[in-house]
């Protein structure tokens, strides 16, 4: 548990590690991993359940996945999936562990970053500390094929952050009013305050792969009228009665029953992500944080 005096350490703007705020930018590293972030306007649009169910899958077919819960202040990824981790990302942040020291194993090989829950300065970090993340972050990447980051929702600058350090953003979306008004809002400052570009879309609990043809359609219309970024649809994800029970089961659903609908949807949401195109850092580049932590005050810029 971590205590109050703790607690009020993380406002320090202290790296993790002494000699951290030194790291040259060249000593960041070129790696082959896809990085991905799973992201919402909205909160409980499904949106853990997913980054959950598609690592399952790419995990499955061969991938090495590792899952960041970014969620840093209210995490429950580990929770979804019935694991007790003893350590999180609050004792990196307060110097006790090792990044690679808090991973625990999921369901199907997946490995996980867990989050803390309940401490309200994670939700804050600072420049150093973001800059120490990154660093750790760093090292793992030669580990992994694929690394999602399940994001917290919202539009606040720690959420985006996470976001936009993604080689991918994907904004996750369902039927309701709320959640598409949310999810403009969200990639409304993608656009204008993080110049990104693209961003992929992924319907959740709809009733027919045409409705969630027909959400994008919508989004896509008043994206293109509004605001400088591209729009892709990237698929759709059924309604599905198992999934319900799977979460209060705390098991993955594509594991439990492989022959769902939603199951299906994951599967096929693994395959697209599979057959996308390798990305090609800049030699030297870090694919996570990279200018709008290290260079004060500008925001990176994606082609």
């Amino acid at each position: 548990m971590v205590t109050n005096d703790k607690v009020i350490s993380l406002n320090t703007r202290q790296p993790f590690h002494p000699g951290l705020r030194e790291q040259p930018v060249r000593s960041m590293k070129r790696h082959a991993a896809r990085i991905i972030s799973i992201t919402s306007g909205k909160g409980g649009v499904g949106k853990t359940n997913i980054v959950a169910n598609l690592g399952y899958q790419l995990s499955r077919d061969g991938k090495r996945v590792l899952i960041l819960d970014a969620d840093l202040g209210l995490g429950n990824l580990d929770i979804l999936l019935g694991l007790a981790p003893r350590y999180n990302l609050s004792h990196v942040l307060l110097g006790e562990k090792r990044i690679s020291e808090i991973i625990v194993e999921g369901p199907g090989q997946l490995r996980i970053l867990p989050a803390s829950s309940g401490i309200q300065e994670l939700t804050h970090l600072s420049r150093d500390q973001k800059m120490s993340m990154l660093y750790e972050l760093d090292q793992l990447l030669d580990t992994v094929d694929i690394l999602l980051i399940d994001s917290a929702a919202g539009i606040s600058a720690n959420v985006l952050d996470f976001s936009v350090s993604a080689q991918e953003i994907m904004v996750v979306v369902t039927p309701e009013p709320t959640s598409i008004t949310d999810a403009y809002a969200l990639m409304k400052v993608l656009s204008t305050k993080y110049a990104e570009k693209t961003c992929r879309l992924i319907v959740n609990q709809v009733a027919s792969e045409q409705e969630g043809r027909e959400i994008f359609r919508q989004l896509n219309l008043v994206a293109q009228k509004f605001l400088a970024i591209r729009m892709e649809y990237f698929g759709c994800i059924a309604q599905d009665e198992n999934l319900i029970r799977c979460v209060k089961q705390q098991r993955i659903l594509s594991q439990a029953h492989p022959d769902s609908a939603a199951t299906h949807g994951f599967r096929n949401l693994a395959r697209r992500i599979k057959a996308l195109p390798a990305i090609h850092a800049p030699q030297g580049d870090s694919q996570l944080f990279w200018g709008h932590i290290f260079a004060d005050g500008v925001v990176s810029s994606k082609s």
